[in-house]
């Protein structure tokens, strides 16, 4: 049954104006975004820069990613902002002896360093931005981390991409996760679409035809941990949770992530397997909407569940109810099914009364299952990027990226 567009809130022009606000509000968080190291800094509840943490370089690479898409779409002060947020990718966080970007500030002086491919995969996503906008070092820096992700990262023999090197790149931990890949896959669309060589979304290709197989096989809930040989291992963290990067069992909101991912990944092969990743995506949607929403007079999705869908982090966290919103999008407007529409109204609505900060900014990035605000997963309100993206997500039909989405837009 598809849905006509005066029963969707995907074609009213009011909500678009709703979504256009919202967007503008969650640019405007945060009293200062720069680290005094250089990078972005970690911000509180309130906005205030909290100086115990670090510049983390993924979250620098998310403010700069989101405020340089911000400039193309008109947003007065975004470009002067990710400029300056995008100068900490080319100085403190960068190593400049040894290749490739630090975790964090604190990382260059650190015997214990890592380099990973989760942040790799946003400096590719932030400099593929800062390419789009034109920045004058964008191209060459995205040039550079591209480079690090194929000598470093890129595994052909099983078409993914390795995990975890320590700071000289002379030891690389057998750990392999889906992380890291899935945001790799996002980054390297936006690649291509900013210029780099369409080799990279050939690989990003690969990376999600690895995932679709495994998801087929555990029922459409994603293996999120695997050995160096990439053989999943399914009770990894079975003793901590609730880890924040690398949690136990199926991690619901990425079932959400990727589902949007291979409609994306789809639009560049209309054939059959263009088709098959949207069979895959909207089964992946369901699975995690069936395993992860949690109704009742505190409704909201649970953070993990096990291995027959049983919830196991049952706090909320935002991003995760981002990207079901940016997904019923995707697959609302890619299929006009009514299903997708409704969950968007239901799940924007959660956002508006449960997660969106009115009076601090923002939005709450975890919420208990009563659904107040809390901090066991998350602290203060770092990042825009979930919150942001879901918005414009929300409001421009699928494309291969982000970026690609708001460059059509603006000729139009």
């Amino acid at each position: 049954m598809t849905c006509g567009d005066r029963d969707s809130w995907l074609t009213l022009p009011s909500h678009h104006v709703w979504l256009d606000s919202e967007s503008s509000r969650l640019l405007g968080f945060g009293t200062s975004l720069e680290h005094p190291a250089g990078g972005a800094v970690w911000l509180d509840d309130r906005g205030n820069p909290d100086l115990a943490h670090p510049a983390l370089t993924y979250i620098t690479a998310r403010m700069a990613h989101v405020h340089y898409l911000a400039s193309i779409r008109g947003r007065p002060g975004s470009q002067r902002t990710a400029d300056r947020v995008f100068d900490g990718l080319l100085t403190t966080l960068r190593d400049s002896r040894n290749g490739g970007w630090f975790e964090s500030s604190a990382d260059a002086l650190s015997p214990d360093a890592a380099k990973t491919a989760y942040t790799h995969a946003f400096v590719v996503l932030a400099a593929s931005a800062a390419t789009g906008a034109g920045h004058p070092n964008g191209r060459e820096l995205l040039g550079e981390a591209l480079d690090v992700v194929e000598r470093r990262f890129w595994d052909d023999q099983y078409g993914m991409c390795a995990d975890t090197w320590n700071a000289d790149w002379t030891e690389l931990d057998d750990y392999r996760g889906i992380n890291a890949n899935m945001h790799m896959v996002e980054a390297l669309l936006a690649a291509v679409d900013a210029g780099a060589r369409t080799m990279w979304r050939e690989r990003a290709v690969r990376i999600c035809d690895n995932v679709i197989g495994w998801a087929e096989q555990n029922e459409y809930r994603i293996p999120e941990h695997f050995t160096a040989q990439w053989h999943p291992q399914l009770e990894y963290n079975s003793n901590d949770t609730a880890n924040q990067f690398k949690p136990y069992g199926a991690t619901v909101g990425h079932g959400f992530e990727w589902a949007r991912l291979l409609v994306q990944a789809s639009l560049a092969d209309t054939g059959v397997r263009g088709r098959r990743y949207v069979e895959a995506a909207e089964a992946l949607y369901h699975r995690a909407a069936q395993d992860g929403w949690q109704p009742g007079p505190t409704p909201g999705f649970v953070y993990t569940t096990d291995w027959a869908g049983r919830p196991v982090v049952t706090g909320r966290l935002h991003w995760v109810l981002c990207e079901a919103i940016a997904a019923a999008a995707t697959l609302g407007r890619h299929t006009g099914e009514d299903r997708y529409h409704s969950d968007y109204r239901t799940w924007w609505d959660i956002a508006a009364d449960c997660f969106v900060d009115g009076v601090d900014g923002s939005w709450h990035h975890e919420l208990d299952t009563r659904n107040r605000p809390a901090a066991t997963v998350w602290s203060g309100k770092p990042d825009l990027y979930h919150a942001v993206q879901a918005t414009w997500i929300s409001r421009y039909p699928p494309s291969s990226s982000m970026l690609a989405a708001l460059r059509t837009s603006a000729t139009h």
